[in-house]
């Protein structure tokens, strides 16, 4: 499903609304679901990325969907700007130095492979983020991080790392990846 623009700015909006409510009235924004648009109440996941001068301000989303798109930005709006463990809580004053990028994912598919070279010729850069799962462990890489990460042996590194494992853990047979797509836009 792919959103029209006048969808694209009633989530970029609410986004944004989030986080001046939060800051006035310290409370989550809440939204009559009737003036939500009906392809916005689906079920979807989404990622929101904060950046203040081109530069990450904070990220944070769900991989797979589990509450209604709109629903599901309003909560990563909020944790994108108080609970990105990499970043201090956000400021008001840092609000109108903020653009904020909303990311749509497809439902992630398992990538089926022998072996790592077999891995790695089946994972496209640029095209797809990427999930890394290892028994209780898992990350995730946005397809922009190719850009930061373009040589795959990097890219899956730096995603077990992410995940709290070994550099290599993503060359253990056991390690599963799993790739989506997103559509992306912002303010």
């Amino acid at each position: 499903m792919k959103l029209n623009s006048k969808e694209k700015e009633f989530l970029l909006r609410y986004s944004r609304q989030t986080l001046e409510e939060y800051f006035v009235a310290g409370k989550k924004l809440e939204i009559d679901e009737k003036k939500v648009p009906k392809n916005l109440r689906e079920k979807r996941a989404t990622f929101v990325t904060l950046l203040k001068n081109g530069e990450f301000r904070g990220c944070i989303g769900n991989i797979l969907p589990k509450f209604p798109l709109y629903k599901d930005v309003i909560n990563n709006s909020l944790s994108a700007a108080f609970s990105d463990p990499r970043f201090p809580q956000l400021k008001y004053a840092e609000l109108k130095e903020l653009k904020i990028e909303i990311s749509i994912l497809t439902v992630p598919k398992r990538i089926i492979y022998n072996d790592t070279d077999d891995l790695l010729a089946k994972i496209k850069p640029g095209d797809y983020g990427i999930i890394l799962q290892s028994g209780f462990f898992q990350a995730t890489f946005l397809p922009d991080v190719w850009k930061e990460l373009p040589k795959k042996e990097d890219f899956l590194t730096n995603l077990s790392l992410k995940a709290g494992l070994a550099p290599d853990a993503w060359k253990n047979p056991e390690t599963e990846f799993f790739y989506y797509r997103t559509e992306n836009f912002t303010e």
